[in-house]
This record gives structure tokens, C-alpha cells and sequence, in this order.
């Protein structure tokens, strides 16, 4: 005969996991204006610096981290339940001296250890890899190409497409209003596909537009590739993501996702200032800081 006790501690187990999974599904199932999109502020994009549809991927992204969070919090949920229910249905009672019965090894249970972890990682690499697969995939026709240098601290965008470039300077973030305007800028056509190649001047960095939910790394000697579509008017801030030297917190730059007539119109502007051509290797180790006089700041 089972002990009111034993009944208790299952009792208090199930209704453990069964509260906590009916808060799991009504979070996932409330109407989605009770979560806004507000970058880094809805439920419903994981509060991840972005929103659905802002790329052609950021979508994708979404769901694959919503997926694993919920995945991770049922699994979660599960252990600490089972967890507490032992502790409260078979903790040591008063004037129960008999040591329980004592296993060295449950096949079943072993086996279920093994292939249950098994099948939550194969699941796990599906869907991840079904969504990261078009985001890696870089042989569609692109609208747009660009070429990306990283280099301490600050950018070069090649726009090979337009054939015209731009050098970014290191600017020094002072804490005034108006700086982040001084900042590099790459303007991207809305509803084009652009393929980005990123490459570095000198040491490892990453080139990081957090609201497109994917950053690559800028290795010497080694070029990288993605493509995007941007899909929605704005600016949004980008950064090296990789620990480059002293002023990697200033390797910043911003993204102006425009309509085709604006970015004809600031390609155009290139073209006036003589910034036709491509920046090569030729330029590796070489940088300069914003409103520096001839000859400083420059490195070789």
C-alpha cells in the first residue's frame, strides 16, 4: 500500500509540470499585438534586435531561436519536475530505518538516456539547419555586389556593382549628440538581393548587422560570403564583433536600407568625389582617424 506521502509528492509533481506547460502554450498561443515587434521588445521575436521580415532570413532566425527556447524550457521543465518529484515522493521518512532496494543498472532507463538526447539533437540540427541552409546558400543571382574591408578600427565598402567605394575613417565616439552621424555608411537597395564578400586589412574581425540577425568573420587572407535581401526601409546600426585591439568599441557603422532612387542618387555622389574604382590589398595595414592632420593616425 502506497503512502499518503508518495501520493502527495506525485501529485504535486504533475500539477508542477502541468502548470508550467499550460504557462509555456498560453504564452506561445496569446494574439501576437499583446507581444509588439518593437526590436528587442516582443515575445514574438524572442527580444532579439530585429523583426520578422525586416530580411528575407530574420524570419527564419526567429523561429529557430522561439524553437529552441521552447524546446530548451520544456526539457527544462521536465528535469526539475521529475527532479522535485523524487526529492519530495522518495526523500527519507521518520522511522523508516530499511535501506531501499539497491540497482546497479537499469537497461531500459540507460538506454532510453542514450536515444532520447540522440533524437532531441537530430531534431534540433534539422531545424537549424533548414533555416541557416538559405542563409549560407550563396549561388542565386545577386542584385547587388559588395565587398567589405575591416580594418582597424573602421570600414571599407567596395559597391562593385557601381563601381565605387568608400573608406571610412576611425571616428572617435566623444559621447556628444551627432557623432553616430560621422559614422561609415553602407547604403543597401531595399527588395535587392545583395552578396557581400568580407575581408580584412590587417586582424580578425567580424562584420555584424544585428538587425539581420547574422554576422561573418573578416579573416586575413581569407574571403567570406552571404547574400541578403533587405526588405524594409530604415537605418540600422552595424559593428565589428570580434575583439580587434584598443578601439574595437568604436568600429562602428551605420545601414541605410533605401529605395532604388536614393541609393542611384548616393552612388552617384561617390562618382562626383572622384570614388570610383575598387580599394584593394594594396591598402592592407593601412587606416586613418577622422580629423587627424596629414601624416597621423597612420599606420603601416
Amino acid at each position: 500500500m502506497r503512502s499518503p506521502s508518495l501520493n502527495q509528492g506525485k501529485r504535486l509533481g504533475r500539477s508542477l509540470v502541468l502548470a508550467v506547460g499550460v504557462a509555456l502554450v498560453a504564452a506561445a498561443c496569446a494574439p501576437a499585438d499583446q507581444f509588439p515587434s518593437e526590436p528587442g521588445k516582443g515575445v514574438d521575436v524572442g527580444f532579439l534586435p530585429s523583426e520578422r521580415g525586416l530580411t528575407d532570413h530574420t524570419s527564419k532566425v526567429i523561429d529557430l531561436w522561439n524553437g529552441s527556447w521552447i524546446a530548451a524550457l520544456a526539457v527544462g521543465v521536465l528535469v526539475w519536475g521529475l527532479t522535485i518529484w523524487c526529492i519530495v515522493a522518495y526523500r527519507k521518512r521518520k522511522n523508516d530505518n530499511e535501506l531501499p532496494v539497491q540497482l546497479r543498472y537499469h537497461v531500459p532507463l540507460e538506454l532510453m538516456y542514450t536515444v532520447v538526447p540522440i533524437l532531441m539533437i537530430g531534431v534540433l540540427f534539422f531545424f537549424s539547419s533548414r533555416a541557416q541552409g538559405p542563409i549560407t546558400d550563396v549561388s542565386a543571382t545577386p542584385d547587388q555586389k559588395i565587398e567589405v574591408y575591416g580594418k582597424q578600427w573602421s570600414w571599407d565598402f567596395n559597391y562593385l556593382t557601381e563601381d565605387v567605394h568608400y573608406s571610412g575613417d576611425r571616428v572617435s565616439l566623444t559621447g556628444k549628440p551627432g557623432v553616430e552621424e560621422t559614422l561609415p555608411t553602407l547604403y543597401l537597395p531595399v527588395n535587392e538581393r545583395v552578396e557581400f564578400t568580407i575581408k580584412s586589412r590587417d586582424v580578425a574581425h567580424s562584420f555584424w548587422i544585428p538587425a539581420f540577425l547574422y554576422k561573418l568573420d573578416a579573416i586575413p587572407g581569407r574571403e567570406n560570403h552571404f547574400q541578403v535581401t533587405p526588405e524594409k526601409e530604415g537605418t540600422y546600426s552595424g559593428k565589428c564583433a570580434e575583439l580587434c585591439g584598443e578601439f574595437h568599441s568604436e568600429m562602428l557603422f551605420n545601414v541605410e536600407v533605401v529605395d532604388r532612387a536614393t541609393f542611384d542618387q548616393k552612388m552617384n555622389e561617390l562618382r562626383q568625389a572622384g570614388q570610383t574604382g575598387r580599394l584593394g590589398d594594396e591598402l592592407n595595414r593601412q587606416y586613418n582617424v577622422a580629423g587627424a592632420t596629414s601624416g597621423e593616425g597612420s599606420q603601416h
